[in-house]
């Protein structure tokens, strides 16, 4: 997922940035705000925007921060050798200033944690050592440290190494008095009647999920579906301080949690808006066939001597008719506003504003064609 960019010169190592503060005040607008599903995305940098946030008001947040890996080597993809370079929010600053950069978000965010609430973390051995390290220093109280095996990782070029076909997700409470949510008997049944392991086998997020683009570092919905089903429940606020790709948002909407997200690639907002406004808007066509026979006679009629067409031979047709409708759904009144046939966008959102409905703000607009053909 996009994360924010460490600091190089803003702290001090080994403190957190605004330490000890309270909120600094007012929020930017979002980027998106859904009131109906109580779902917010923010577009900027994750240290400062978590500084605003009000503390104790999360129920859990998930992170996957920076791993750092950025370092113009190469791996596989897809059976093709490519570049490990993911963006430069994604490059060292080296141990002392990456650590810093670990504990100062972490400290953020177990500001904003509601006093039972707790925290998941993923990453690689690039990263997790440092993260873990910080939540002792802060204190936190740590639960699990998770396996999530990869079944079909890459291989590793060099053959110099293992390959790396696991990540691991720390799961730690706000303080060593919290009293977290775990949902065990759910666990219990999802694993087949026994305890549920700290070693999850979770395969790749599938096409579908890419559907609307692909992120370097996209984790798979069945992952974070798992994570909020275990330790939150129905209308507890998630948030995730750098949201990539939108998994978080999207698996929280699906099971009904309050979502709070943001990331500082713009990139990477369009990409989780799409994948949120795809599964908010859900358009159902049923389309009922009437046949009858053609023949004026009801009787049946002996073809046997009628010549048929070769089998390289089709038959023609023409379009007898063909339109574009498009309804405009609302923001607000999350229905349809308004509808009209048009040749093109531009000319429905012109019938739109011409209505005197430009003060309506829209959600989305879907547009139908039909088009009728008849063999000639």
């Amino acid at each position: 997922m996009s994360k924010s960019q460490p600091a190089k010169s803003r702290r001090s190592p080994g403190l957190p940035a605004a330490a000890g503060a309270t909120s600094t005040g007012a929020l930017p607008e979002p980027a998106f705000r859904d009131a109906k599903h109580d779902l917010t995305l923010y577009h900027g940098d994750s240290l400062e925007l978590l500084t605003a946030f009000p503390p104790d008001s999360v129920d859990l947040i998930f992170a996957d921060p920076p791993y750092f890996l950025s370092n113009d080597g190469i791996t596989c993809h897809a059976g093709r050798m490519v570049s490990v370079n993911k963006g430069d929010w994604d490059r060292s600053r080296g141990t002392d200033t990456n650590h810093e950069f670990n504990k100062a978000w972490l400290f953020l965010c177990q500001r904003v944690l509601k006093p039972n609430g707790t925290i998941w973390v993923s990453g690689t051995s690039h990263v997790i050592h440092s993260v873990g390290y910080a939540m002792q220093q802060l204190e936190f109280k740590l639960l699990n440290d998770i396996t999530w095996v990869k079944p079909n990782p890459p291989p590793n070029l060099s053959c110099r190494y293992f390959t790396h076909a696991t990540e691991t997700l720390v799961w730690a409470a706000k303080s060593r008095k919290s009293k977290h949510t775990f949902h065990y008997a759910l666990m219990k049944q999802t694993a087949g009647g026994k305890q549920m392991k700290s070693v999850w086998q979770i395969p790749p997020p599938e096409p579908e999920e890419k559907r609307f683009g692909k992120h370097p570092t996209q984790k798979p919905l069945r992952l974070l579906e798992r994570i909020l089903l275990a330790s939150s429940k129905e209308g507890d606020l998630v948030l995730d301080p750098f949201m990539g790709s939108g998994t978080t948002a999207l698996a929280a909407l699906r099971l009904h949690r309050r979502v709070l997200a943001a990331d500082s690639e713009a990139v990477s907002i369009t990409l989780a808006l799409a994948r949120i406004t795809g599964d908010l808007v859900s358009v159902h066509i049923f389309v009922d066939c009437f046949f009858s026979p053609l023949d004026l006679e009801p009787r049946s009629m002996d073809r046997s001597g009628k010549p048929t067409l070769p089998g390289h031979m089709t038959l023609l047709s023409k379009t007898v008719y063909r339109e574009c409708k498009y309804f405009f759904v609302g923001l607000d009144r999350r229905e349809v506003i308004f509808s009209v046939i048009a040749p093109s966008l531009d000319d429905a959102w012109k019938a739109f504003r011409s209505k005197g409905g430009s003060s309506d703000q829209v959600f989305s607009v879907i547009k139908t064609e039909t088009e009728i053909y008849l063999t000639q």
